[in-house]
Order: structure tokens, then sequence, then C-alpha cells
């Protein structure tokens, strides 16, 4: 409840009762269980008041954003690159969407992730934090250990594959 209410502690003291007893200017005793059963219940009735929304909403589960599988236009049917299937991981210097209208315009098929298909593997930077201790992302490692295996699949940074649209008259 207190993670739907205020997201924005993430990273900034987290939605333990400690800090929300900070934030919300809560008056009693923690680590004393009748206190810190309390101190829920008023945690409680300051979301509600902050959402609007009663108890029985606030403890069904968040809507899921439901996007669609495969959100990119198809890919143009004459574009050079066509027969192509890339896959980004990353973070690119241009948006994602960007990357895969560009993509599909050349004639490629964009797909999320990596398989026998896949043709083009596009790297940007990585946040290593959220590699779980890798310096690749799996799609990396996959993409890798598939070409290792003799699958003809190409890994490219974003300055190589904005050449590659380049030349197929995409940029």
């Amino acid at each position: 409840i207190a993670r739907r209410a205020w997201p924005e502690l993430k990273g900034n003291g987290g939605h333990g009762l400690a800090n929300l007893k900070r934030v919300l200017d809560l008056q009693f005793h923690h680590h004393d269980a009748g206190e810190d059963a309390r101190a829920a219940a008023l945690v409680v009735l300051h979301a509600e008041a902050r959402l609007a929304m009663p108890f029985g909403e606030l403890v069904l589960p968040a809507p899921k954003t439901r996007f669609p599988k495969n959100p990119t236009p198809p890919a143009n049917p004459n574009g050079p690159l066509m027969g192509s299937i890339v896959v980004f991981t990353g973070n690119l210097g241009m948006s994602r969407d960007d990357a895969a209208n560009l993509a599909a315009r050349a004639g490629m098929d964009v797909k999320a992730g990596v398989t026998k298909q896949t043709t083009h593997l596009i790297v940007g930077d990585q946040d290593l934090s959220l590699l779980a201790g890798h310096s690749k992302s799996s799609k990396h490692r996959k993409a890798e250990a598939m070409r290792d295996a003799g699958h003809p699949i190409r890994i490219l940074g974003e300055s190589e594959f904005k050449d590659i649209l380049a030349g197929a008259g995409v940029l």
C-alpha cells in the first residue's frame, strides 16, 4: 500500500515503517508490536486519503499495463534489410521506439528476445547495476553463445547500427 501511495520513496528512504514514520510525521514507539500495528493502520489511513481510494481498492493488485506483443510497425517488405531480425539491449542514444521504427523502415523485423532467427543484436550502454553481476546483458551473452556455436548473428553497437541504416538509405 505504501509503495502505491508514495512511489517517490523508492530509493529515497524506502517504504519501511521507520521512514514512513518520518515522512508522515507519525507518533509511535517503533519495534513495539502493538504500536507498529497501530502505525501500519495509520499508514493505510494516510494512503486512503492520498489516493482517494477505500481500503478494499488499496489491497487489490495495481492494474498491470499491457503492452502489445510487438508494438513496432511491420517490416517494410521493400526495405534493403528485409529478412533481418533485430533485437535491442541496453540504453540507446535514441528511444527504443525510434530505433525500432528505423529498423522496420529498413525492412528489419524487431523482436524482444534473441532466438535462432535473430540476425542482429544492437547493444547500447549497459547499466551494470541491472545485470546481476554480469558485464553483459542476458541477450548479449545468449547472442555470443549462439555466434560461438556457428549461428550467423551480428552483434553491433549503436553507431554500427546507424551506419547500416545510413547505408540502407533510412538515416
